[in-house]
C-alpha cells in the first residue's frame, strides 16, 4: 500500500470519528474520580480551576466560577464541551480548552461463572468479552462457550464465544460495569 493514500484515510477515518469500536467512550457515573485541567486561560487561573472531583450523588461537578455542573451519562468529551461552553457563554473566558478525564481504575468489569478465577477486572479502554475471560483466567472444564452473557444496564445478551475465537473481529468491546456470565454447560437460564 502506498504512504500517501493510507495516511490520507487514516486522517479521514480520524476526522469522522474513527471506527466504531475506537470512537466509544465510557458513559461517566455516579462516583466516577474525574481529573478536570484548563488550559487558554491565564495562568493564574489554572492552578485555581484544575481539580481532582468524585461525581457527586446528584451526577454533579462542581467547576470555580460556574458552580454545579451536570456530567453523568455523558462522555468524557461531552462534558469537556460543556464546561467550555458555559464558561464562554458566562463571560468568564473567552477561549478556554478544558480536559476531562475519567480515572480508568475506578472502572471495572466482572467476570463470573465458570472461569478460572471469577473476579473483577480493571476496565481498559482495550477490553473485549475474550480478554475479559482471559484475564479471569479463561473458560474452566464445565464452561458452555456457546451461551456466555453480556450483561450491560440490566439488558442481556447472549454471545457464542466459539465464533469470537474463529473471528476475532467479532470479539465485542465490554464497557464499565458490565458483568460476563459464563453459565455451566448442559444449563441455561435468565
Amino acid at each position: 500500500m502506498k504512504p500517501l493514500p493510507f495516511c490520507a484515510a487514516l486522517l479521514l477515518s480520524l476526522l469522522l470519528g474513527g471506527p466504531a469500536g475506537l470512537a466509544q467512550q465510557a458513559v461517566i457515573r455516579l462516583g466516577d474520580s474525574i481529573d478536570i485541567r484548563f488550559s487558554g486561560i491565564p495562568g493564574d487561573e489554572i492552578g485555581a480551576l484544575n481539580s481532582s472531583q468524585v461525581v457527586d450523588d446528584g451526577g454533579m461537578l462542581n467547576i470555580g466560577y460556574i458552580g454545579k455542573v451536570k456530567v453523568v451519562g455523558m462522555d468524557a468529551s461531552e462534558a469537556q464541551r460543556l464546561i467550555e461552553s458555559k464558561l464562554k457563554s458566562d463571560k468568564i473566558f473567552t477561549n478556554p480548552t478544558v480536559t476531562v478525564t475519567v480515572q480508568s481504575g475506578m472502572r471495572f468489569v466482572n467476570v463470573s461463572g465458570e472461569v478460572r478465577s471469577s473476579g473483577r477486572l480493571t476496565y481498559t479502554a482495550d477490553l473485549t468479552v475474550m480478554s475479559a475471560i482471559a484475564g479471569a483466567g479463561g473458560f474452566n472444564d464445565f464452561a458452555d462457550k456457546k451461551r456466555v452473557k453480556l450483561v450491560r444496564g440490566g439488558a442481556v445478551q447472549v454471545i457464542d464465544t466459539t465464533k469470537l475465537s474463529k473471528d476475532p473481529s467479532l470479539d465485542i468491546k465490554v464497557l464499565p460495569g458490565d458483568q460476563i456470565v459464563v453459565p455451566q454447560s448442559g444449563t441455561f437460564s435468565w
